[in-house]
C-alpha cells in the first residue's frame, strides 16, 4: 500500500510550511515515527515523524513551500526492509541512475523562468552576472528582484554566497516591517542603577542555586518589575483589535531568546503568579527548549508584552521594535560601571539603559513614562517593591 503523508497543521492560522531539511534520502526505507524532515512554520521548526514503516519517495524539496494539507511524500508500506546498508545503497544508486537526462538538462542550464527574464530585462542585467538558487541553478523570479547591477568593472576574486532565508525568518522580517508600518511606535528611555540587584544576587546567589537548581539572574527580578508596572499601568499590557482596544488581566510575558534559527519569543504565562525560583526555571526550559530546536508554537503565542535583553550581546542602548499584535517591550541592555551623582557625590555604580518602545494609538506618553519609571524603581529598589521588605522569604530561601 502506499502512504500519502500530508503536512500536518503546526498550529492555528499557518497555511503552509517551508522543507528546512530532509533527514532521509529520496528511496530510505524508514521506520515508523521515525524523524524524515524538518519543516519551517512563520513561528517555529518543527520534526515530521514517518507515518508508517516502508520506503519513502520524497515529494518536495528542499527549500519548497507547501501548503498544509499537502502531500510531502509517499512511503510504499509493503517495501521489504533491506537486510544491509551496502544492498540498499547499491538499490537507491540503481534508481538514481535512472533519472529523467531531460529533466536535468532542463534545469541544469541556469535559463531564468519567464517572469525572472522580464525583470532581468528591464533591470539590463545580462544572465552570466546572476546566480540562479532554483532547481539545479534555475534563475528564479525572487534571484532576479534580488539581482544589482554591476557598478562598474570588478578586480580581484570577490565571492559573493547567496543564501536563501528559512520562512522563519522571512516571516520575522514581514512582522518587524510590519509593525514599524501599522503601528505609531515611539520610544521612551530612562536608566537603572543595578546596585541593590547586584548586592542580592551576591549575597543570594550560590543559596539559591542549592535551593532551586538554577542561577539567580537579571531576568526574574525585570519580570517581577514588568508585572508590577504592567499592574499600574493596563494600558500598556493590552492591544487593538480592529475598533477595539483589548485589556488583559493576565501578564504573559514573551522573553525574547536566541535559537539556531534566529531569535524566538517564549512566553512565560501568569507571571504575575511566578515567585522568582519559578521565572527563572521556566525561563531556563523554553531557553533549551529553543536552543534545542525543540519549542513549540503554542509556546511561543499569546504573549501581551515583552522583554528583549540585547545587553548580553554588548547593546549599550537600543530602540526594540514591538512584537505584533502586543502594543509594548521593553529593552533592557548591558550593565557598565558609569561615575553618577549620588547625595550631590560622584560615584561608581553598575548602570543599565532601558526602553520601552510603545504603540502611540493606545498607550498616551503620560503612561509610557509612568511604566518605565515604575519598572526603574522596583529595580533600584527590589526589597521594598518586589520582595514585600523580606529576600529570603522572596527568594524561598
Amino acid at each position: 500500500m502506499i502512504l500519502e503523508m500530508k503536512v500536518p497543521s503546526p498550529g492555528e492560522s499557518i497555511t503552509e510550511v517551508e522543507i528546512a531539511d530532509w533527514l532521509v534520502q529520496d528511496g530510505d526505507y524508514v521506520e515508523k515515527d521515525q524523524a524524515i524532515a524538518e519543516v519551517d512554520s512563520d513561528k517555529a521548526t518543527l520534526e515530521l515523524p514517518a507515518e508508517a514503516s516502508g520506503k519513502i519517495t520524497l515529494q518536495a524539496e528542499v527549500g519548497d513551500a507547501v501548503a498544509v494539507g499537502a502531500v510531502v511524500c509517499l512511503i510504499n508500506t509493503e517495501a521489504e526492509r533491506p537486510e544491509s546498508d551496502a544492498a540498499f545503497s547499491a538499490v537507491k544508486k540503481t534508481e538514481v541512475s535512472h533519472a529523467p537526462i531531460a529533466e536535468v538538462e532542463n534545469y541544469a542550464t541556469g535559463a531564468p523562468s519567464p517572469a525572472a527574464k522580464k525583470i532581468l530585462d528591464e533591470k539590463g542585467i545580462g544572465l552570466t552576472s546572476v546566480q540562479g538558487t532554483g532547481r539545479n541553478g534555475r534563475i528564479t523570479k525572487e534571484d532576479a528582484i534580488h539581482a544589482v547591477p554591476s557598478m562598474g568593472t570588478p578586480t580581484g576574486n570577490r565571492p559573493v554566497t547567496r543564501n536563501k532565508m528559512s520562512l522563519l525568518r522571512r516571516k520575522v522580517a514581514e512582522r518587524l516591517v510590519a509593525a514599524k508600518n501599522e503601528t505609531a511606535m515611539l520610544t521612551t528611555f530612562n536608566e537603572a542603577d543595578m546596585s541593590a540587584i547586584f548586592d542580592l544576587r551576591k549575597q543570594y546567589k550560590e543559596k539559591f542555586q542549592d535551593k532551586h537548581g538554577v542561577s539567580l539572574g537579571f531576568m526574574s527580578f525585570f519580570t517581577k518589575a514588568v508585572v508590577r508596572a504592567l499592574q499600574q499601568f493596563p494600558d500598556v499590557n493590552s492591544m487593538i483589535d480592529g475598533n477595539e482596544q483589548i485589556l488583559f488581566d493576565y501578564c504573559d510575558i514573551s522573553v525574547a531568546v536566541s535559537g539556531p534559527k534566529g531569535l524566538m519569543v517564549p512566553v512565560v504565562r501568569n507571571s504575575e503568579h511566578m515567585s522568582f525560583s519559578d521565572i527563572e526555571n521556566e525561563i531556563k526550559r523554553l531557553a533549551v527548549r529553543a536552543r534545542d530546536g525543540k519549542i513549540t508554537v503554542d509556546e511561543m503565542t499569546g504573549g501581551t508584552f515583552t522583554i528583549s535583553n540585547g545587553g548580553v550581546f554588548g547593546s549599550m542602548l537600543s530602540t526594540p521594535i514591538i512584537n505584533p499584535p502586543q502594543s509594548g517591550i521593553l529593552g533592557m541592555h548591558n550593565i557598565l560601571q558609569r561615575p553618577v551623582a549620588v547625595d550631590g557625590k560622584v560615584e561608581i555604580r553598575p548602570m543599565m539603559y532601558i526602553a520601552l518602545s510603545y504603540d502611540h494609538r493606545i498607550i498616551d506618553g503620560k503612561e509610557s513614562v509612568g511604566f518605565l519609571v515604575a519598572v526603574k524603581e522596583a529595580l533600584e529598589d527590589p526589597i521594598s517593591l518586589l520582595m514585600d521588605g523580606d529576600a529570603k522569604k522572596a527568594l524561598e530561601l
